[in-house]
């Protein structure tokens, strides 16, 4: 049985034609060899898995090679070559910086250097990871990395170029590698499977190489899995089982849900994809990854930044012509919004679970929204109930003029014309509303959102309806003021003072405190120290404050320097040898008692 050689080795490139994506660097170089203009240093950066190393032993063996070709390839046929192949080569040295980062390693390498090559014209030296030298060893690496022998070329490779002394930087010719495109990664691995007899569809190699984030390495690595699991046979369901992701399908059913307002069908397979391991955020972030794509879809310039595999193309289309753009720019508000919150979000099922309820009411209004803007009475017919034609023209006022700033609770259209007595909301039956007596427009709204599909919201964004809540609830705070912030502040200096922390009270003590607004509390600190103090202590005053207001406290700290000597010298407090000579000074008796009972003070 022979050896099994992973991809990543096995079809690691070996000419510059073979490297994929980076034409950029592989013609510079082959040029620089071409013209005989090489430097004796180079800097290869850039992403993981991109060819830096591997672009590396490249050059190092092309320069090297008896029987260059043309177009400056390496032959691969001469003794040099051989010896490189099979890593018998004594003209290139490799150093992992990662594991031989200190000044003796660098000084072994010095001492190599002085020795010119035996076979070939070049000593090639690479170190990988050099960002992972010490800073003693890139100093005692200087000197060498300015004028080393004419025989000697340096090839350092490095993930994290800011690392790098900028000494080092300017002794180098520098070349950024870029990531490998989604295409090019795409072809490479359809090549590589009709090597190896594998049956690998396009959006399967599509999916691996989205996963794999522009990394060859990391893409190679993937196929042998994924060929291993389904026995060289690779389809798309079976790859994205293995990679336990969420297919297109998943998104398109779950899209279809929200446009027909369906919440419990929603909820429901947002259940199915938390069964399967899935967290809340992979969710949210996909289905927003799958709105760009319809997004796309509406104007063919924007076509060729569509990023899914070409299966996928016509469903995506389809798709897109049954989704308003307005639905797609503000579920993707939406979901920005959800996504910001989510980290701190206590409960994130509850909070998954909200974002598409939001989602399914979107559509609705949004679209009321427009018909209202536009006068289309008789789309307004469809979402508003009564029909306006069965209301009395004053009333068809009243509704428009409200319209704007209060939710309409939509019922089915009766039979036959009635004609509605105002106001609409008041005539809820109690086993309708859970509160009869709630009528103002946020009772009314959120009492239209319980009913579910037997009441529908119109002719406003749920944005607005946030809004409102939050305008009734802000109408029912307390206005924080001074006194009561001072007062909270106070009391929590007490707190301090009981738990016997009095370095922390007289840091708190120097504090004073401002009110910007009615629920901004700004703590205005002597200095650097002190604003430390209150910064450390923020997070306690906000639970205080909150607990005693009812409702969230924003605190902010500033430093303001104390010109005042003497109000500062009021609330400084003293250290205990200040302490004592207070007290000598005041009784001399204390001084006495101190000399005859040979005490020292504390500091």
């Amino acid at each position: 049985m022979s050896e099994y050689i992973v991809s990543a080795r096995k079809y690691r490139p070996q000419t510059f034609d073979t490297v994929v994506g980076q034409a950029h660097i592989t013609t510079t170089l082959k040029n620089a060899i071409k013209n005989q203009h090489l430097a004796h240093a180079f800097l290869f950066c850039g992403p993981r898995g991109v060819g830096k190393t591997t672009c590396a032993r490249i050059l190092a063996k092309t320069i090297n090679c008896l029987h260059p070709t043309e177009d400056m390839e390496a032959c691969g046929t001469c003794d040099i070559c051989t010896g490189f192949k099979n890593n018998t080569s004594f003209n290139v040295f490799e150093l992992d910086a990662a594991s031989n980062n200190s000044v003796d390693d660098i000084r072994e390498l010095t001492s190599q250097v002085r020795f010119a090559p035996q076979h070939g014209k070049y000593k090639v030296y690479i170190i990988d990871e050099v960002h992972m030298l010490s800073a003693s060893a890139f100093n005692a690496f200087l000197k060498m990395l300015e004028e080393p022998p004419s025989y000697a070329i340096f090839i350092l490779a490095t993930t994290e170029k800011h690392k790098i002394l900028p000494t080092i930087l300017s002794r180098c010719q520098i070349f950024e590698f870029k990531r490998i495109t989604n295409a090019d990664i795409v072809g490479h691995l359809s090549s590589i499977a009709v090597k190896e007899s594998m049956i690998a569809q396009e959006a399967a190699l599509h999916v691996i190489a989205q996963k794999s984030e522009g990394c060859m390495r990391d893409a190679l690595s993937m196929l042998d899995r994924i060929a291993s699991f389904t026995d060289g046979k690779l389809t798309y369901d079976s790859t994205m089982e293995h990679l336990n992701l969420l297919d297109a399908n998943f998104y398109f059913g779950l899209t279809d849900l929200l446009l027909s307002q369906d919440v419990a069908g929603s909820l429901l397979m947002l259940d199915k994809a938390l069964e399967k391991g899935f967290e809340g955020n992979v969710v949210i972030e996909g289905m927003a990854e799958h709105l760009r794509n319809m997004l796309l879809c509406k104007d063919s310039r924007m076509v060729k930044l569509l990023d899914v595999p070409n299966d996928h193309k016509p469903v995506y289309f389809e798709k897109a012509n049954q989704c308003p753009p307005s639905f797609i720019l503000t579920s993707l508000n939406v979901i920005n919004q959800c996504e910001l919150e989510y980290k701190n979000a206590n409960n994130k099922r509850l909070h998954t679970e909200m974002c598409l309820i939001r989602l399914c009411y979107v559509q609705q209004t949004v679209t009321g929204l427009g018909d209202a803007a536009q006068g289309d009475e008789k789309k307004n017919s469809d979402r508003v109930a009564p029909p306006l034609s069965s209301v009395p023209q004053a009333e068809q006022k009243r509704v428009e003029t409200q319209a704007p700033s209060m939710p309409v609770v939509a019922a089915p259209p009766p039979p036959a014309p009635v004609h509605v007595p105002t106001p609409p909301v008041q005539q809820a039956s109690p086993a309708t509303f859970p509160n009869p007596e709630a009528t103002t427009p946020v009772a009314t709204a959120r009492a239209s959102i319980s009913m579910g599909g037997g009441a529908r919201l119109s002719r406003n964004l749920l944005a607005d309806l946030d809004q409102r809540i939050v305008i009734d609830e802000d109408t029912q705070r307390k206005a924080l003021t001074f006194d009561e912030a001072t007062v909270i502040f106070k009391d929590y200096m007490q707190r301090i003072s009981n738990e016997n922390k009095q370095s922390i009270y007289a840091q708190l003590l120097s504090m004073k405190l401002e009110v910007e607004e009615s629920d901004l509390v700004c703590i205005v600190s002597p200095s650097e120290l002190t604003d430390s103090y209150a910064r450390e202590h923020r997070s306690a005053l906000l639970d205080l404050y909150r607990e005693r207001m009812g409702y969230p406290i924003r605190i902010t700290t500033k430093i303001v320097e104390n010109k005042d000597d003497s109000e500062a010298d009021k609330v400084r407090v003293l250290s205990k040898s200040e302490i004592y000579e207070v007290m000598a000074r005041k009784n001399p008796m204390i001084a006495k008692l101190r000399e005859v009972m040979n005490l020292q003070v504390e500091l």
